[in-house]
Order: C-alpha cells, then structure tokens, then sequence
C-alpha cells in the first residue's frame, strides 16, 4: 500500500515547496513574504556595506582612531563588569575565565600593581593609550 497525501495534488505540494524553499535550503530568510524583504539597490547604486571605510566611522570619539576604539573594545571584552573596580589580579583572573587571548593576557601583566582600576578606559590608560578627549 502506498502512503501519500491525500489531501493536494502534486501541483500544490510544488507550490508549498516552493514557499518554504528559503526556510529548508537556508539561502533567505524564511519567514518573509517577497515584498518584506529589502530591496536591492539600482543600477547606479553602490553596493551596502556593513562598516564604513578609512577613519569617518561614526561613534569614533575626539583624540581616538577607529582602531584604538576596537582594541580598547576587545581588552573590555574580557573584563567581567563584576572585576571592576579591581586589581591586576582580579583582572587577570576575569580575562582568564573568559578565556582571552595571550597577547590581552599580557597586557593585564603590563599595568602597575597594586592600584585598583575603576573603569577599562581607566585600565587602557594605564596601559598607556589614549583614551577620548571629550565625552557626549
């Protein structure tokens, strides 16, 4: 005995195919109908792009560049909010359960013992980086 659906012919089983193609193969999202997702842009129209080029970045702030803002960033990545304020050691051992790389690890070794940092830009500073000039 064969089991197949009763319930459409094979011209809607297509059809319904065709509707959740995106969900099952994973090349769109799924959910959207057509006309909700995003147009593409014209012909004369350059291409999105996600992180603008060079310095002009919004969010850069005064007396920093786009790069030391990313790498002030990544150290901050591994210092738990509850590290602070602390140590040298409490930061260390912070970016150590958050499995930092080697190079952010060695930076924590570089800042003075026993002074208690408040904030990262406090520990960038004493790292000595440059931290912004002026705050919004």
């Amino acid at each position: 005995m064969e089991r197949g659906n009763s319930k459409h012919g094979p011209r809607m089983d297509d059809s319904m195919a065709q509707e959740i193609r995106g969900t099952t193969q994973g090349t769109t999202g799924g959910r959207a109908e057509e006309w909700h997702e995003a147009e593409p842009p014209g012909e004369d129209q350059p291409e999105p792009s996600t992180v603008p080029a060079g310095d002009n970045r919004s969010g850069t702030p005064q007396g920093m560049t786009s790069e030391e803002v990313e790498q002030r960033s990544r150290l901050g990545r591994y210092i738990n909010l509850s590290a602070l304020p602390g140590d040298r050691a409490t930061l260390r051992r912070s970016a150590e359960e958050n499995e930092a790389p080697d190079d952010v690890l060695d930076e924590i070794e570089h800042l003075p013992a026993g002074r208690t940092f408040q904030t990262v830009s406090e520990v960038w500073a004493a790292l000595g980086h440059a931290n912004e000039t002026t705050r919004w």
